[in-house]
């Protein structure tokens, strides 16, 4: 029998190199996406073969879901609005994308039978936290944005449905994610205002805000390590690296690849945007005890990053939905 796999966001920037690597192992591939932030550009390669069938829809509103998802043995469910900024001014896109499409999706996995589930949730659940770095049984604070707030709650509804239906289910904890196929976050919004105006930049917060990053293939290598293990019910794991950088750091290595030196304007504070946690570093000595551990440094991911921008300018065309 034919492995098979449903991944939802699959045109994305990590659910595309979820699928390709899935296709390389010989899975046949069911991928899902609205195609409102995913790219076609990002899986033409891949939609010629035949074991990868591609869907455009939108998995909030899709009549018999679940008839997308018959004789697949695992779901990675990796579509969800990802932006924190626009969280306040538009409330409800965090609850719709990210909650009640995680429930949809689980209720189509369980009434097609698939018995494994992974789930892409966020460090953002451990909200402003007080433990530096931050293991994944460290207690909750209040959240601090809406984004997390639904990852969270699309947390609980994997676990509740992962005991009452023995699903053998995997939640992920990512720190921010760069590399090929990146198309929003900070090195993309600062690089793209260094295009329109390479002598200024200005930044939300004073730059001193702490983040870690992990570079996309380490990303997909932890994940496949953590699929090995055969414990039944729900494991969750960090995934990041063992540095962090400030955005200060970030800037300059952006600006050294881009032989450029521009004025740089700081806002106040150590907040961008409400919900930008100024100090983010997951422990990750979890997934390393399984024997991964991450290859590419943040510094180079961060360049590699801007390679790839500038490689990719149809990135930056304007979309036409």
């Amino acid at each position: 029998m034919a492995r098979r796999a449903v991944v939802t966001g699959g045109a994305g920037f990590i659910g595309s190199h979820v699928a390709e690597d899935l296709l390389n192992d010989g899975w046949e591939v069911v991928l899902l996406d609205n195609f409102r932030t995913g790219r076609r550009e990002f899986i033409q390669e891949n939609e010629k073969s035949s074991s990868l069938k591609v869907y455009s829809i939108d998995l909030l509103t899709h009549d018999k879901l679940s008839d997308l998802f018959s004789d697949c043995q695992r779901t990675y469910h990796l579509a969800a609005n990802a932006d924190v900024r626009f969280g306040p001014s538009q409330p409800e896109r965090d609850l719709e994308q990210n909650t009640i499409v995680t429930h949809r999706v689980l209720e189509a996995s369980r009434i097609s039978g698939v018995k494994e589930f992974i789930f892409s949730s966020t460090g953002s659940v451990y909200g402003d936290s007080k433990i530096i770095p931050t293991p994944e049984d460290a207690p909750f604070p209040i959240q601090t944005s809406l984004y997390g707030a639904s990852k969270l709650a699309g947390e609980g509804l994997v676990q509740a449905y992962s005991e009452a239906f023995g699903i053998k289910s995997w939640i992920f904890r990512f720190v921010s994610i760069l590399g090929p196929r990146y198309s929003h976050g900070h090195v993309y919004d600062f690089y793209k205002q260094l295009r329109v105006n390479p002598n200024e930049l200005m930044v939300l917060g004073n730059g001193s805000q702490k983040k870690s990053y992990l570079h996309v293939k380490d990303c997909v290598e932890a994940m496949k390590c953590a699929l090995k293990e055969s414990t039944s019910g729900v494991q969750i794991f960090n995934l990041g690296t063992e540095e962090y950088c400030e955005v200060k750091d970030s800037i300059g290595w952006i600006c050294d690849e881009l032989r450029l030196s521009p004025k740089v304007n700081y806002g106040s504070g150590n907040q961008g945007w409400i919900g930008d946690n100024p100090f983010i570093f997951l422990e990750t000595e979890k997934i390393q005890r399984l024997g991964w551990k991450p290859r590419i440094t943040i510094e180079e991911g961060v360049r590699s990053t801007i390679r790839y921008l500038i490689e990719n300018q149809w990135l930056f065309a304007p979309r036409n939905s």
